[in-house]
């Protein structure tokens, strides 16, 4: 099969099927061997594939046309969310179509990076104050919407895939400084403004003992599940603290604690291994990238697909808040699997599309 008539990035698609054949069977596992739950996260990676396949064809120069659009149609969603929103476990996050339950937060992870993009790509970097301003409301205020709802990890997603845009824009190291000594002086307020279980979990994080049975229970259980694991892992479908149900979400927030209960250390660098081949081959195609917009967005969407994995294996091995992101491709269910994919898909068009030009 020639991939690059499918336009299809070789090495990227080889490295994301390995981790959607190695989900299956950790969902398989961590779902204490549920068929149903198995063939629906193989359903949705099929889902996520032909997503992947479709936006591959879009040309760069039409996605970076769009990208207004997209922005402007996801800030719509967010506020018909805060209006109408379906309520499901205490949040507000969801629109229901009848016949189509989505999460329009997913949307934006996307439309930040590339309305972005496209603003950056309007001018002459590094961006000045005043653009800079502009695009820092252009991912606050979504960020913002997403955290009313509430989603605190979707809106850290979202912020964080922003900021990547302006770092790779040449944002000036002053800036950054400025940055961060505001976020130091607005954190109290901040702290003043969460909900009590969002700060819970901050406290957590630093003495899980206090509540064993409480707060701490998820940080405590998942560290035990990666520490039992050890070299070389207990074995497939021998996760005790999956299968006693001692760990909670365990096919979704924590399933690289069942993975690497069973799989070990060696598994888990494995899994690593291949969750840097891809963040290194995005930003080499962001390196590669012809003009401005394409090479912002390839290296944010690149950034950001490390974020996600990180904060997960972090929050997992106790050394981050459990904030409810999934581990990427790895963890069941739909709406972040998507949007990965359709992230995979830009970076795929970017890539075989240069190679055309050239």
């Amino acid at each position: 099969m020639d991939l690059q008539r499918l336009h299809l990035d070789k090495t990227l698609l080889n490295a994301l099927l390995a981790l959607a054949a190695i989900s299956l069977f950790v969902v398989y596992s961590g779902s204490a061997k549920d068929v149903s739950a198995t063939l629906g996260h193989l359903m949705r990676l099929l889902l996520g594939f032909t997503i992947l396949l479709v936006v591959a064809q879009i040309r760069p120069e039409i996605l970076e046309r769009w990208s207004p659009y997209v922005f402007i149609a996801g800030m719509l969603l967010l506020i018909a969310v805060l209006a109408v929103g379906v309520t499901g476990k205490g949040a507000q996050r969801w629109l229901h179509l009848g016949f189509l339950r989505f999460q329009p937060a997913e949307i934006m992870k996307l439309a930040v990076p590339m309305m972005l993009s496209w603003f950056l790509a309007r001018g002459n970097l590094p961006p000045t104050l005043p653009k800079l301003a502009l695009a820092f409301l252009m991912m606050a205020i979504p960020a913002f919407m997403i955290v009313k709802q509430p989603d605190l990890g979707t809106a850290l997603l979202v912020f964080g895939a922003g900021v990547f845009v302006l770092f790779l824009g040449g944002m000036r190291w002053r800036v950054m400084v400025t940055l961060l000594v505001i976020v130091a002086v607005a954190a109290p307020f901040a702290w003043n403004h969460l909900h009590d279980y969002q700060r819970s979990r901050v406290l957590t994080l630093f003495n899980p003992e206090a509540d064993p049975l409480g707060t701490g229970y998820h940080t405590i259980q998942s560290m035990i599940a990666v520490g039992s694991g050890g070299i070389y892992g207990k074995g497939w479908l021998n996760s005790s603290q999956a299968h006693l149900d001692y760990l909670p979400e365990s096919s979704t927030d924590f399933i690289f604690a069942v993975y690497a209960e069973e799989f070990g250390l060696l598994g888990s660098l494995l899994l690593l291994a291949i969750y840097t081949i891809v963040v290194g081959r995005g930003m080499l195609i962001a390196y590669l990238a012809k003009d401005t917009y394409t090479r912002l967005l390839a290296g944010s969407l690149s950034l950001t697909f490390f974020l996600y994995f990180f904060v997960n294996m972090g929050m997992v091995t106790g050394i981050l808040p459990i904030v409810g992101i999934p581990l990427p491709v790895m963890s069941y269910g739909g709406s972040s699997i998507v949007t990965i994919m359709a992230a995979f898909g830009i970076l795929m068009s970017i890539q075989t599309h240069r190679k055309i030009a050239e």
